[in-house]
């Protein structure tokens, strides 16, 4: 029975190259000479610290963070700008990565799947959906339709069997 899985992932070492990359371009421009201002990627939860002296600086980062992961190939649904905080002299920022399905989401893609009355059958394994169904006309409809839904998160259908 044909099948394909459902995840929401991001790429560690895309996000690593983001991030060094961003580094550099903060090194080389004008308006941060002077300035400590840096990003750090905890590699633990995939998470990334942008700290600078300035509110305004921290904004300018955020920018050439997004344009970094755009670059290379993270959607920016996948990023959560958190607030921006002071802490002494220094602001700072989080950006948290989504990843993983979590129980609303999925129950969100199931009702989803289950209102267009397609001929599939949806289960939720951890933080994965397993779409499984007679024919494989049925899961391309799925996943054309998964894709054309307005989901919060970046999704990736992988592990397709015929």
């Amino acid at each position: 029975m044909p099948s394909f899985d459902v995840v929401s992932e991001i790429k560690k070492d895309e996000l690593t190259n983001a991030v060094d990359t961003a580094n550099r371009e903060l090194s080389t421009r004008y308006d941060f000479r002077n300035v400590e201002a840096s990003f750090s990627l905890n590699k633990i939860d995939s998470s990334v610290k942008l700290e600078a002296d300035e509110e305004f600086q921290i904004q300018q980062m955020g920018d050439i963070l997004r344009s970094k992961l755009v670059k290379r190939g993270i959607e920016i649904t996948a990023a959560e700008f958190k607030d921006i905080t002071r802490s002494g002299k220094k602001s700072l920022q989080q950006v948290v990565f989504k990843q993983g399905i979590d129980r609303e989401l999925a129950k969100k893609i199931i009702k989803l799947v289950k209102d267009a009355k397609l001929k599939v059958d949806v289960k939720q394994n951890d933080d994965t959906l397993r779409v499984t169904g007679k024919k494989k006309d049925d899961l391309q409809a799925a996943i054309a339709l998964m894709r054309g839904a307005k989901i919060e998160q970046p999704l990736q259908f992988t592990n397709f069997k015929d």
